[in-house]
């Protein structure tokens, strides 16, 4: 089984690249490609979708050596939803009761950590506006 440097590596030779360019052209550090092909370190997420744009890959077969099940996305210049109605329906009928969920509760926690960092905001402006004035009587 390859590691994904073992790919990359191989798409690098596969282009007819040396590493010190590949290295240049993604703004990688030849100690980063040194510490991935030793195993201390994998690329970031970030880097991985460079990598896989780079060489035109898809990220599972980056990542795990597999093509995907499904075709690649691309990206083309058209609406991902064919008409309002189904823009608001996705929600509901695309995603299962877990992921409902999860997103109902992200939802709330981003509207509790809003409405504390809105209240710890005001606090802090309410003491800026009622600082006791120095005695300007000496």
């Amino acid at each position: 089984m390859q590691s994904i440097y073992e790919r990359i590596e191989h798409l690098i030779a596969e282009r007819g690249m040396t590493k010190k360019a590949f290295c240049q052209q993604l703004k990688i550090s030849t100690g980063n490609l040194g510490d991935w092909k030793r195993g201390k370190s994998i690329p970031s997420t970030n880097k991985l979708i460079e990598i896989a744009s780079f060489f035109d890959v898809s990220l599972d077969w980056l990542m795990i050596g597999r093509p995907s099940k499904e075709a690649m996305v691309r990206e083309k210049r058209e609406d991902y939803f064919f008409d309002v109605l189904r823009q608001l329906d996705c929600q509901e009928s695309e995603l299962s009761t877990v992921e409902q969920s999860f997103i109902s509760e992200y939802i709330e926690f981003i509207r509790y950590r809003k409405s504390k960092e809105s209240r710890n905001a005001n606090d802090y402006r309410y003491k800026e506006d009622h600082k006791p004035e120095a005695d300007e009587s000496v």
